[in-house]
């Protein structure tokens, strides 16, 4: 019997570097522990499967934005800045006036929330903010392909990070957070220095053809959604022509 092939949901979040006068941007990557069977030491971006209370009905009255949810539906939205909150310590939402959120999230109730010790919802309920769904622009569409033991359908997210929150990994799932240019982190996995699985360097050299964040995002929002499902042909993996990422052929020895 064939593996379920598991929701999931992931954040290339955005920033303009600071300090910078010569344009460009950088993207928070972090780096997954080592012991984890699924890309174990991988830099990847902020993200992973979707849980239960993602889908809990009451994120009606603590999310803004829900006319902005196309088919990838509001719980993947939700498991993103949940994600990204656990494993990295940012969260996009908004308090009651609308500002954006600009508070610190405790490393103790982090990990409540990572090891389902605490509900998300009761945190952003307590906190009193509304996460921000409209902040989430669907950047491409991934399908784990059937060779490989773990599956899962991961919906790729583009946004603007917080200006006044820190990224801090958790220690846990990430050691390791960074921003980096896509293109340094091209360099980095090109030399050996990252381990970067095939989809993160696919969608790494997409973003890495804009200028700039804004440039990122509308591109992201301009361009069709195309679902990868790579397949094996011959010695190689490849994915549709018409994805956007030209035409690839990924030598299987490289997996």
């Amino acid at each position: 019997m064939s593996e379920p092939i598991r929701p999931a949901a992931t954040i290339l979040m955005l920033r303009d570097p600071p300090d910078d006068g010569g344009g460009g941007f950088e993207v928070l990557m972090v780096k997954r522990h080592h012991q984890i069977d699924f890309a174990g030491g991988a830099l990847v971006f902020p993200g992973g499967k979707s849980h239960a209370g993602d889908h809990d009905p009451a994120w009606a009255d603590h999310a803004t934005g829900w006319e902005s949810v196309a088919e990838d539906g509001a719980p993947l939205r939700i498991a993103a800045i949940r994600e990204a909150y656990e494993e990295a310590g940012v969260l996009l939402a908004r308090d009651e006036g609308g500002a954006i959120y600009a508070g610190e999230a405790a490393a103790e109730v982090r990990a409540a929330v990572a090891e389902d010790r605490v509900a998300f919802l009761d945190v952003v309920r307590g906190l009193g903010l509304r996460l921000d769904l409209e902040a989430l622009t669907i950047f491409a569409r991934w399908i784990t392909p059937p060779l490989m033991t773990k599956r899962f359908d991961t919906w790729f997210y583009v946004a603007r990070a917080p200006a006044a929150q820190q990224a801090i990994c958790d220690g846990r799932e990430a050691v390791d957070a960074e921003w980096i240019a896509p293109g340094q982190a091209l360099d980095l996995a090109a030399s050996g220095q990252r381990k970067v699985i095939f989809p993160t360097r696919m969608n790494l050299q997409l973003l890495a053809e804009s200028a700039d964040a804004e440039t990122a995002i509308m591109a992201a929002r301009a361009r069709p959604l195309v679902t990868v499902e790579p397949w094996v042909e011959g010695p190689s993996l490849r994915i549709p022509d018409n994805a956007g990422y030209g035409v690839v052929s990924e030598p299987l020895s490289a997996l």
